[in-house]
């Protein structure tokens, strides 16, 4: 029999021959773990009354998670896992640096609010028809989003969390939730569709779709591949999934018809998914782009923001009204993504979390405005505070912290962005985030005087006490605090995030993660 004499082949060429340490499994057990609760709650169909347990119990596990992940790269720096083993590029590699595990914390803290809210919101019907798996999902998606390190894997978490938020939207099958998902799903799809077109048109000039991969070859390539082109289309199609200006009319067209719940998930979590890839793309990724498309980014985000903000100024319902100001929120991102730099990028980042917390906190209370008032719309709202006026204080502090008065989490992203803003001479684009700031503060305070101080309407009774569920109560309040607690010591997260930003603007540790001894 032949005896083959060559040398045996070096696996270490192609493979990750070291075992992995058990810290880094924690970069891909937040998508494993959401799928997993998921395929549970699809296998245990007909006992719906597990679902919420099951779901709440599977959420502050993944709140858990994230936080030790968190902790994990605060301590050990960007933290790198492959699937199958391939090195990367040619293995899909999930890299998690600051910037990816703070979004990932609160997009968790967002969707544990969001599953002890529905206790009292969704009712059997819509635990039948799926809202939790739908849930767990959009939390694998989002979560995936966060955390990978492959622009195409990028795009499959786009859709695995798309595929979902039409389940939720439609959730209810009401008329007014269908003419809903159809503009949310149009826009949605020819986002995603450029997402693709774009992904390939990046895979042809690069030759690779890992991020680092991406960031350490660009500068090579800026004198042959299309570049701008690239960046350009990106911006689209991100600012389509982020609602930017003049690709928004989609959000405050849909996110008024599903369930309070849901709207308050997709408020805090959607399209600050948009924001992120945004962020990764044009920051780490292109960032001499960014630097030429800043003007262009800034003219959009100052747009964005004041025409989001005349948008709530004009509305009499209040969802409505909320769709609009997240419009406003991403006009005061894109303000510092384009000034850059690490009180722009940082600010940006702040901003983007303090939506995400404040916004879901908003739509909760709009929900129990509702319940209490029996409408959304100010022409039926009134007297709000005294039939609770420590829901009315709450409701207060959430329109101080989205105006980004103090001492709320708004204050110190608004004057990161403003100082900034002026650093650069970029005095408008300032003026910009004043302006919005302060008709935001109007907008609120409207809403505020007529729902909630203006004394019951003739006809409408005396307005008496009323009690709100602690389920629906719970969220409302640990959100505010956590608002208010970011607004009175900010020093932690501020930290967190300036390194955040700095690893984004100077990614040799991101790609020492994947590429270890690579150089920039």
């Amino acid at each position: 029999m032949a005896v083959s004499t060559s040398p045996p082949a070096d696996l270490s060429a192609a493979l990750v021959l070291e075992p992995v340490a058990a810290a880094d499994w924690l970069v891909i057990l937040p998508v494993a773990w959401c799928l997993a609760i998921g395929a549970l709650l699809v296998m245990l169909r007909r006992p719906i009354g597990l679902h919420p347990f099951i779901s709440v119990a599977g959420l502050a596990g993944l709140v858990v998670i994230d936080a030790l992940l968190l902790q994990h790269v605060i301590v050990s720096g960007p933290v790198t896992m492959v699937m199958g083993r391939w090195l990367p590029p040619f293995g899909i590699a999930f890299t998690v640096d600051l910037t990816g595990a703070l979004f990932a914390l609160a997009a968790s803290v967002v969707a544990l609010a969001g599953g002890v809210y529905s206790l009292s919101d969704i009712n059997d019907s819509g635990r039948r028809y799926g809202f939790y798996p739908f849930l767990m999902l959009l939390m694998a998606g989002v979560s995936g989003a966060f955390l990978t390190g492959d622009i195409f894997n990028l795009y499959v978490w786009f859709e695995v969390l798309l595929i979902s938020s039409f389940g939720l939207i439609v959730l209810g099958s009401e008329r007014e939730q269908i003419d809903g998902a159809v503009k949310y799903g149009f826009l949605n799809l020819v986002a995603t569709t450029l997402f693709l077109v774009t992904t390939g048109y990046l895979y042809a000039s690069f030759g690779t779709l890992n991020m680092a991969d991406i960031a350490r070859k660009a500068e090579g390539l800026r004198g042959t591949a299309p570049l701008m082109t690239l960046t350009a289309l990106f911006l689209l199609a991100f600012g389509m999934k982020a609602a930017a200006f003049p690709v928004n009319f989609w959000l405050p067209a849909s996110y008024h018809t599903p369930r309070v719940v849901v709207s308050a998930l997709f408020a805090g979590l959607l399209t600050k998914v948009g924001i992120y890839a945004l962020i990764r793309v044009t920051v780490m990724l292109l960032p001499v782009e960014r630097e030429e498309l800043s003007f262009v980014i800034a003219v959009v985000g100052a747009l964005t923001m004041l025409v989001g903000v005349f948008g709530a100024l004009a509305q009499s319902d209040f969802r409505r009204m909320l769709g609009y100001l997240v419009i406003s929120g991403i006009g005061s991102i894109l303000a510092g993504i384009a000034v850059g730099g690490p009180g722009g990028i940082g600010g940006a980042i702040f901003y983007a979390l303090h939506s995400m917390l404040v916004m879901t906190a908003l739509y909760f209370a709009s929900g129990v405005a509702a319940k209490l008032g029996g409408s959304f719309s100010l022409s039926s709202l009134s007297g709000l505070y005294r039939r609770h006026a420590g829901f009315a204080a709450i409701s207060l502090m959430l329109a101080f912290a989205v105006s980004g008065l103090p001492p709320f989490s708004g204050f110190w992203p608004k004057v990161m962005l403003v100082k900034a803003a002026l650093d650069i001479g970029a005095w408008w684009l300032a003026a910009a985030l004043l302006v919005t700031g302060f008709l935001t503060t109007i907008a609120t305070g409207r809403f505020f005087l007529l729902a909630y101080w203006r004394d019951t309407a003739e006809g409408q009774g005396v307005a008496t006490k009323a009690q709100i569920p602690a389920a629906i109560l719970l969220p409302l309040v640990a959100l505010t605090v956590m608002t208010l607690a970011i607004g009175l010591y900010p020093e932690p997260l501020l930290a967190t995030i300036q390194n955040a930003a700095a690893g984004l603007s100077e990614p040799s540790s991101y790609l020492n993660s994947v590429f270890p001894g690579a150089a920039r």
